[in-house]
């Protein structure tokens, strides 16, 4: 399996063809988590672990729990 088609998958729904906007939006607002809390850092405030992993797993969490409630709505293969 190539990048390519890893990538694909990963943001296709079930039937591999249909691009999910929940899953390209989650994989965006992990990647903003991630910028956000490097320049909170790079600007001088402190790091608290307990409260950025508490954070990243809420923002985890509510994507996965927005593509299983739109999972009834994907097309079939």
């Amino acid at each position: 399996m190539s990048i390519k088609e890893m990538i694909l998958h990963t943001f296709t729904g079930k039937d591999n063809i249909t691009i999910d906007m929940g899953r390209v939006l989650w994989c965006v607002g992990v990647f903003v988590y991630f910028g956000l809390s490097i320049y909170d850092i790079y600007i001088g405030h402190s790091f608290d672990p307990a409260a950025w992993g508490t954070g990243l797993g809420l923002v985890l969490a509510g994507g996965g729990a927005a593509i299983a409630l739109k999972s009834k709505t994907e097309p079939d293969s």
